[in-house]
């Protein structure tokens, strides 16, 4: 099965040369959001938590946008500017994925696009 870019018009607008949702034989592969407020394109700030519930509103708004959810969420690669923030990423991401819990690589990066302290990436499946 050859892969389809998806229109996904709730979520910030791609800040480089990619594509937000594409899929290809039944997942749905999301790039690495950010804490980018999707009316604004603008930084939200606050600390990691903040950030952290931008990333997973964002992430919720393009789940819907390609009629998914995050109980069809099968995997999760979440980037951290500092490791220290886990417990505080963790309990947000928590509340999102409620007992749905995907599969999930969480990895320290020495620096961030827009220099912001979390990034995450979903695959979902339909």
């Amino acid at each position: 099965m050859p892969k389809e870019i998806l229109d996904a018009p709730s979520g910030p607008a791609p800040v480089g040369p990619y594509s937000v949702a594409v899929e290809a034989n039944g997942f749905v592969f999301i790039s690495g959001q950010g804490p980018l407020d999707p009316t604004t394109n603008q930084l939200i700030v606050g600390g990691v938590e903040a950030e952290t519930e931008q990333v997973m509103k964002n992430i919720g708004a393009i789940l819907a946008d390609v009629g998914l959810g995050f109980g069809d969420v099968v995997k999760t690669t979440i980037f951290l500017a500092d490791m220290d923030d886990f417990p505080l990423v963790n309990a947000v991401y928590g509340k999102y994925v409620g007992d749905a819990k995907p599969a999930r690589s969480t990895v320290e990066v020495a620096r961030l696009p827009l220099d912001i302290n979390v990034e995450i990436e979903v695959i979902a499946a339909r």
